[in-house]
C-alpha cells in the first residue's frame, strides 16, 4: 500500500511542478507550487521522516508561499484568477489519478524485494540506528550538508533568483 501512496504522491509532484511551469497566470503557478510542496512533504512521511515533512509544510508551504504572493500582490496584475485555478485544479486532481493507477500497475508487476522507493533510503530500522548513532540533527544534517549540498545551495540560489526576479518585475510597473 505504501508503494501505491508513494506513486500517488510521486505523480502529484511531477505533475504540479510541470503545472508551475506551464501555468501562465502567477496566482496558479503559485498553487501548483503549494501542492508540489505538500506532496513532498507527504513523500517524507512515507519515509517516516516526520521533522522532514514538518519543516516542509512550515517553511516552504507556508512562510516561503506567503511571500511569493505576497510579491504577486505587488504586482497588483487586475486579473480574475477564478477561471484559472479551477482548470489548475483539475489538472492537479488528474494528475493524482495517474499516479494512482500507475502506483496499482507498479505494485502488480513488481514485487515487495525490488521496491524502488526504499532503495536509496534506510528504511524505518535503519532510520532508527541513524537516530541512536547520530541523533536528529546529525541524521538530517550529515547527509543534507554533505550528499546533497549541491542540491541545498541550488534550492537556494534559486529561491533568490525568484525573489530578486519578482521584486524587479514589481518595481517595473510602480
Amino acid at each position: 500500500m505504501g508503494e501505491v501512496i508513494f506513486f500517488i504522491l510521486a505523480t502529484m509532484a511531477v505533475g504540479g511542478a510541470v503545472g508551475v511551469v506551464l501555468q501562465t497566470n502567477p496566482v496558479g503557478s503559485l498553487l501548483f507550487m503549494v501542492g508540489t510542496l505538500a506532496s513532498v512533504a507527504g513523500i517524507f512521511v512515507l519515509l517516516e521522516a516526520h521533522f522532514l515533512a514538518a519543516i516542509q509544510v512550515l517553511v516552504y508551504a507556508g512562510a516561503i508561499m506567503v511571500l511569493f504572493l505576497f510579491v504577486i500582490m505587488l504586482l497588483n496584475l487586475g486579473h480574475d484568477y477564478e477561471p484559472d485555478v479551477k482548470r489548475g485544479l483539475g489538472a492537479f486532481l488528474s494528475f493524482g489519478v495517474v499516479g494512482t493507477l500507475a502506483g496499482v500497475l507498479a505494485g502488480q508487476v513488481r514485487g515487495a524485494e525490488e521496491n524502488p522507493v526504499y532503495q536509496f533510503f534506510p528504511g524505518p530500522e535503519g532510520m532508527d540506528r541513524l537516530l541512536q548513532e547520530q541523533g536528529i540533527v546529525g541524521a538530517i544534517a550529515r547527509p543534507l550538508f554533505t550528499d546533497y549540498v549541491l542540491a541545498f545551495e541550488l534550492v537556494g540560489v534559486l529561491l533568490l533568483v525568484a525573489l530578486v526576479g519578482a521584486v524587479a518585475l514589481a518595481k517595473k510597473r510602480a
